[in-house]
C-alpha cells in the first residue's frame, strides 16, 4: 500500500487562492458616488480599500456589475434544496450511496453529526464577527497584498486583475501544521488562535472521513483519495460581506469552482447568501442555513479523479441590505507535486479518461492565470479524445 504523499515547501509566490488590494498613499476622505466618505488615516501601504471600516449608503461605482453580469436574485429558486445526509445513520453502505448520489446530481451537500461539536462551530462564528469587529487600525496590521503571505487580512478577490470588484472583505489562513502557521495568526480576539485551532482540527478528521466514502462511493478502495492527494495542505478563509447598499448589482463572489479537493463551509446561521447553479438545468438554488449542518462541495481535483463522474458545479455569494453575513470556507488542497488524473480503474474501453494527468502545483498556475468566472478551469485539462 503505497503511502501518502507528503507536501514539501510553501506554495510558491502568487499562487495563494486570494489576495488583496493595493494600498492609496494614506488618503483621509475618498469620494464614492458622488458623496465623500471619511476614511481612517493608516500609515503607508495600509488597507484603506477594506469595505468593513466604513458604512456605505451607496455602492461604490467600482462594484457595480454590467447589467448582463448581475445576480437577477428573483429569479433565484428559493424552495429547493441540496441534498441533506446524517452522517450518524448507522448504515454505512446507504450513507455512502447518498454521498455519491449528491456528488454526481450537485456537487454540494449538507451534513448533519458530521463530528465537529456544535458548540465549537458557534464559537468559531463569533470569534470571526468579534475579529471583524476590531478597530479599523488594528485590523489595518494584518492587511497585505502579498499573495505569498500564509496569512493576510484582504478584500474582494483579486484586486489587482479586477475592473469590477467583490463586496467582501475576508481573512486567509493556512491551517496545517497547525505548529507551523497558528505563530502568524492575529492575537486579538484572545479567544482567536485557540478557538480558530480546535475548530481546525476537527474540520480535518470530517475532510478525511469524507474522502473514504467518496472513494468507496466510486467502488474505489476507501483510502484511494486520501492516498493520491497526499498529506494535504488545509486553508481557512473567514469571509465577511458587510450590508450592501444595493445587492442587486453586485456580488460577495461570483460564480466559480473551487480548485481545491475538497471544501467545508461553516455557514452563518441567521443570514444566508450561498447559490449553487443545479447541474440539471443551470438554475440557481440557494442554500439556506440548516441548523448544526455544515455544507459539503467537491473541487476540481475531485472531479477530475472521478473521470467526471462527480460535479465540481459552480457556485456564489450574494449579499443583502439588511444584515452582514460571515462565512467560513476550509478547504482541503494536495500536495503541489501530488499528481492527479482520473482513476485507473474508472477508465475503460467504453468511458475513456476525460482529464489528462497534471499535478496540482500545474494546475494551480493555471486557475490563477485566468479570471475567477471564466470558462471551468477542468477544461484546459481535457484528453483530446
Amino acid at each position: 500500500m503505497r503511502a501518502p504523499l507528503r507536501c514539501r515547501g510553501a506554495r510558491a509566490p502568487g499562487r495563494a487562492i486570494t489576495h488583496g488590494a493595493r494600498a492609496q498613499k494614506n488618503p483621509s476622505t475618498s469620494r464614492v458616488a458622488g458623496r465623500v466618505i471619511k476614511r481612517p488615516t493608516y500609515g503607508p501601504g495600509m488597507a484603506e480599500q477594506l469595505i468593513s471600516t466604513a458604512e456605505h449608503a451607496e455602492l461604490p461605482e467600482n462594484y457595480v456589475r454590467p447589467e448582463a453580469q448581475r445576480p437577477r436574485l428573483s429569479e433565484v429558486v428559493s424552495d429547493a434544496q441540496i441534498p441533506v445526509i446524517d452522517l450518524a445513520d448507522p448504515d454505512r453502505a446507504a450513507v455512502v450511496a447518498r454521498i455519491g448520489d449528491a456528488c454526481r446530481t450537485h456537487g454540494f451537500f449538507q451534513v448533519l453529526n458530521h463530528g465537529v461539536p456544535a458548540e465549537l462551530t458557534q464559537a468559531m462564528l463569533a470569534v470571526a464577527y468579534d475579529f471583524f469587529r476590531l478597530p479599523a487600525e488594528e485590523k489595518a496590521k494584518l492587511y497585505s497584498d502579498d499573495p505569498a503571505k500564509k496569512m493576510r487580512l484582504s478584500t474582494s478577490f483579486n484586486v489587482r486583475k479586477e475592473t469590477v470588484h467583490n463586496w467582501r472583505d475576508y481573512l486567509r489562513l493556512h491551517c496545517h501544521p497547525l505548529e507551523q502557521y497558528v505563530p502568524e495568526w492575529p492575537q486579538n480576539p484572545p479567544s482567536f488562535r485557540e478557538t480558530v485551532s480546535s475548530y481546525c482540527v476537527e474540520v480535518r478528521k470530517l475532510g478525511f472521513r469524507l474522502y473514504g466514502a467518496i472513494s468507496q462511493s466510486l467502488g474505489l478502495e476507501e483510502g484511494y483519495m486520501e492516498r493520491t492527494l497526499g498529506e494535504q495542505e488545509q486553508h481557512m478563509a473567514v469571509n465577511f460581506y458587510p450590508r450592501c447598499p444595493a445587492p442587486e448589482l453586485t456580488y460577495g463572489l461570483p460564480a466559480h469552482t473551487d480548485p481545491n479537493a475538497l471544501t467545508i463551509l461553516l455557514m452563518d446561521q441567521q443570514v444566508a447568501g450561498l447559490q449553487v447553479r443545479r447541474y440539471a438545468d443551470g438554475s440557481w438554488i440557494a442554500v439556506n442555513p440548516r441548523p448544526n449542518a455544515l455544507v459539503i462541495n467537491i473541487g476540481d481535483q475531485l472531479q477530475a479523479l472521478s473521470n467526471g463522474r462527480y460535479k465540481s458545479v459552480w457556485h456564489r455569494a450574494v449579499v443583502n441590505s439588511d444584515r452582514p453575513r460571515m462565512s467560513v470556507a476550509s478547504f482541503l488542497c494536495p500536495c503541489n507535486d501530488a499528481r492527479i488524473g482520473p482513476a485507473a480503474e474508472l477508465v475503460a474501453h467504453d468511458s475513456p479518461a476525460v482529464y489528462r494527468d497534471y499535478t496540482y502545483a500545474e494546475y494551480y498556475a493555471k486557475f490563477w492565470s485566468r479570471n475567477l468566472d471564466q470558462e471551468h478551469c477542468l477544461d484546459l485539462f481535457r484528453t483530446s479524445s
